[in-house]
């Protein structure tokens, strides 16, 4: 079997790679005039969830600027945002927005830190203090000198960060308040958490109306299973929420310890 001849068309090809050339040059000259034109000098810069100033940003031109770079930079210098994002509006502006983390818990070191659900530590804002979020006890002695910015690994951390995320997606603890989770010791790990409000209205006499709870035992393993069972036990026990002293999910049949039991 006789191979194909094909005959390049030269003159098409060197018409194509002229216009090409042609193409690049005027791109570049393009470029050249816009990355070099005061019409597109950096006028205003506007900041957006933060504090922080970017004057030096002004008077350069706005396809010069390294806009990843520069955002990388603000990252590193905020902890507690999970991306600085750089946008640039013709012909002079630049819009800078901080996108802070959302705190799901605190965690209690020498002072309270804020975490997120990628178990970023930061240090929390006033803000953060009042929205009444968990508080994590028990990692004083795991985790030393705790910096803003860094994931910790810790199992006792992620242990910690399970349960608040089970905890906020289970529907059965709708009006129950998570306040404290203990992870000091794996075996014995557990949390704490409110009853309803208007139940400890209605059931306490006024002197002594403040919210009230209970302890849940856990443990360190099969926590997604723990609360789902939990989730079960609190509907199925709705009558005696204001009477249980614990719950203890760590054997094989789950325990509910009452107040007015010995």
């Amino acid at each position: 079997m006789k191979k194909q001849k094909f005959d390049l068309p030269i003159k098409t090809i060197t018409f194509l790679a002229i216009i090409l050339l042609a193409i690049s040059f005027v791109m570049g000259y393009i470029w050249k005039v816009l990355s070099s034109s005061d019409f597109f000098a950096v006028k205003q810069v506007v900041v957006r969830n933060s504090d922080v100033q970017f004057e030096y940003l002004k008077g350069k031109n706005i396809f010069n600027l390294n806009l990843s770079n520069e955002a990388w930079k603000a990252y590193l210098r905020c902890p507690d945002c999970r991306k600085v994002r750089f946008t640039r509006i013709l012909p002079g502006c630049i819009v800078i927005d901080f996108l802070k983390r959302k705190p799901v818990a605190l965690v209690k070191f020498y002072k309270n830190f804020a975490i997120d659900e990628q178990g970023v530590l930061f240090y929390p804002d006033t803000a953060v203090e009042d929205l009444g979020l968990p508080v994590i006890y028990g990692l004083e002695t795991k985790i030393f000198a705790p910096r803003p910015g860094v994931v910790y690994k810790r199992p006792e951390l992620v242990l910690a960060l399970s349960i608040v995320k089970e905890f906020n997606s289970n529907k059965a603890f709708s009006g129950f308040t998570l306040k404290r989770i203990d992870v000091s010791s794996a075996g014995s790990a557990g949390f704490f958490m409110l009853l309803p409000r208007q139940l400890v209205n209605y059931a306490l006499p006024s002197p002594q109306a403040e919210w009230v709870g209970f302890e849940v035992r856990t443990g360190i393993n099969g926590i997604r299973q723990k609360m789902m069972i939990l989730g079960g036990l609190v509907t199925q026990e709705r009558k005696e929420w204001a009477n249980i002293k614990y719950i203890d999910l760590r054997f094989k049949e789950p325990l509910i310890k009452l107040n007015n039991v010995k």
